[in-house]
């Protein structure tokens, strides 16, 4: 266990940034699966812009990484400009 004050707070603000992470980035994977699901064009040109959002938040946070954020948004465009 930690002895300093600075160690023991760190831990703290660790696990609090960790479930802060793990909410916003399991939130973004069920919008995401939400997208790809969807059949209604209309439906998935309201979703889009909202998905590409959160998958920005996330790689500017460094919760997931950028290139990563690039290859899913390129990816659900391209899904939905198929629908329709």
């Amino acid at each position: 266990m930690a002895n300093h004050k600075s160690a023991i707070k760190r831990i703290r603000a660790n696990a609090a940034k960790r479930l802060r992470n793990r909410y916003q980035a399991k939130t973004t994977r069920n919008a995401i699966k939400k997208l790809r699901t969807t059949t209604d064009a209309t439906e998935a040109k309201e979703l889009l812009p909202r998905v590409v959002s959160m998958l920005d938040r996330l790689a500017k946070k460094n919760v997931i990484h950028k290139k990563k954020a690039s290859n899913n948004k390129s990816k659900l465009t391209k899904l939905v400009n198929k629908l329709g």
